[in-house]
């Protein structure tokens, strides 16, 4: 395509883009605090385990309460990751870590559902702490992927092999052992008011973790290969979570041995690589904006580097400001990458977004764009423009998030919502029993309340609502765990324009 045509195209989408974010402006506000009730329900519905008597989401039973057993150790409760059944430690800990930044960032925001939000990280960091309380070993899987995916079948009913992976020193998981390190000192943080006593055993254990991860080096993805690829491969190496699990440790335990690692390792360990990349895989991005703030309160002008990374990578996300390849928004006005599970991205990059302009706001500072400039306001609206569309603000008037509007997903790509509950159905629904019920046409028997799914994945603004079409269909607890952060906001904050934060 010629030059001159790719820059009319290129104008034409920013100027749809900033259309579209008049029109949500203009649209009906929305009831974030009831989204964000809803969004931290979801979690209830990926519960491994014994269920507690409080369980809201009344159509999950007990289920894997045997997991461990095989290798003697008790490795029951924590999440189901999404539509599946097993239990994968590195997209647990990752979401983990990303509701611990949103209650730490906007805690106040929460109000009435900080205690419940609590409680989602608490059911995640009780299992990380049962995953590691052998030393020197992190149990990071429970569950045969490929045994587990041939079937469609309820969590309390499964027999598929709960098989249970491990990293220890002579099988290194250098990036499953940092995040999950990352995760606990991010909790560590969380309850430290509200349980001091937890709060120092999720900091002591985080400390030993990281340890672990840093002594013994290699990916996950090496040792346990055929076991976690092509589900939660780690493609871009352990390195970026060495840096990000010394960011949390540093500041949960302020201690001055992780500033100086984080020094020490930030070429070597390429923070400045894939600045523009942050998910389960890569946490560039995040690195750079968390660490920001120490240099926006004025804390640590040696991190500079990190704050001109952060700007950079938030320019990228900048409709009419930058063009970058990796990241663009359809005519409906939602971001989207390549891929599948498009909402993780938007998730993710708008909590982001959210975060830095929070940082902003008390500093008093604006993100540089080379010959421009953008105020946190800006930040702030385009994030919000992304929580909108999410919520029903788009081309199909429909929300993403299940239970929230008139319109939302029927028909998921999840086992337990797909297949009728063990009260409607006490009888066992084997293995390939289920199959009738993946290819049924009727909308699922029980609602996954808050569940967020993959939504649209490319420039067209269009959601098929098909169960087999689980790229954009099927949920996931790291697509819910940043959103968590955003409604908060959001419901104390519906102006973007306000400045601040918590």
């Amino acid at each position: 395509m010629p030059a001159a045509s790719r820059s009319v195209k290129e104008m034409a989408a920013a100027a749809a883009v900033v259309l579209a974010m008049l029109l949500s402006a203009a649209a009906a506000q929305h009831d974030y605090g009831d989204a964000l009730h809803k969004c931290i329900l979801f979690f209830e519905g990926q519960r491994s385990g014994r269920l507690p008597p409080d369980q809201r989401v009344r159509w999950r039973r007990d289920s894997g309460l045997h997991d461990g057993a095989a290798a003697g150790v008790d490795l029951t409760g924590g999440y189901y990751d999404a539509g599946d059944n097993v239990k994968f430690g590195f997209p647990m800990a990752f979401t983990a870590t990303l509701m611990s930044w949103g209650l730490i960032d906007f805690g106040r925001s929460f109000g009435l559902h900080k205690e419940e939000a609590r409680k989602a990280v608490r059911w995640a960091t009780d299992y990380l702490m049962k995953a590691t309380a052998k030393p020197n070993t992190v149990y990071v899987q429970v569950g045969d992927a490929f045994r587990d995916h041939a079937c469609w079948e309820r969590p309390e009913d499964m027999d598929t092999p709960r098989t249970v992976y491990k990293v220890d020193p002579s099988h290194p998981g250098s990036d499953v052992a940092a995040e999950t390190a990352a995760a606990l000192a991010a909790a560590s943080i969380v309850f430290r008011e509200s349980d001091p006593a937890y709060s120092k055993r999720l900091l002591d254990r985080a400390v030993a973790v990281f340890e672990f991860a840093d002594k013994h080096r290699g990916p996950y993805s090496s040792s346990l290969h055929a076991a976690v690829c092509p589900c939660y491969c780690d493609y871009s190496g352990y390195q970026d979570e060495l840096l990000w699990g010394a960011a949390w440790l540093h500041k949960a335990s302020r201690r001055r041995e992780y500033r100086e690692y984080i020094k020490r390792n930030e070429v070597v360990l390429g923070a400045s690589d894939a600045i523009n990349e942050f998910g389960w895989d890569n946490k560039h991005a995040g690195i750079n904006v968390l660490i920001s703030k120490e240099v926006l309160m004025g804390k640590d002008e040696y991190f500079q580097s990190f704050r001109v990374n952060a700007d950079n990578f938030i320019c990228t996300l900048l409709p009419g400001i930058s063009n970058h390849p990796q990241i663009q928004y359809s005519p409906g006005g939602l971001l989207f990458k390549v891929g599948s599970s498009n909402m993780q991205h938007v998730t993710q990059l708008s909590f982001l977004l959210l975060a830095y302009s929070n940082y902003l706001s008390h500093a008093g500072g604006r993100v540089s764009c080379g010959s421009s400039s953008a105020s946190p306001a800006q930040l702030r609206r385009v994030a919000k423009r992304q929580v909108d569309y999410i919520l029903g603000d788009n081309p199909l008037r429909m929300s993403y998030m299940v239970g929230y509007g008139a319109r939302f997903p029927r028909r998921i790509h999840h086992r337990a919502s797909s297949l009728p509950s063990v009260a409607a159905h006490p009888a066992r629904i084997g293995c390939k029993a289920g199959a009738a019920y993946y290819a049924s046409p009727a909308p699922n028997p029980n609602l996954l309340v808050g569940a967020v799914v993959g939504g649209p994945s490319d420039d067209s603004d269009a959601f098929p609502d098909a169960r087999a079409v689980f790229q954009q269909s099927e949920p996931t607890t790291y697509i819910n765990a940043p959103l968590m952060g955003l409604l908060a906001y959001f419901s104390a904050h519906p102006n973007p324009a306000e400045s601040g934060g918590d």
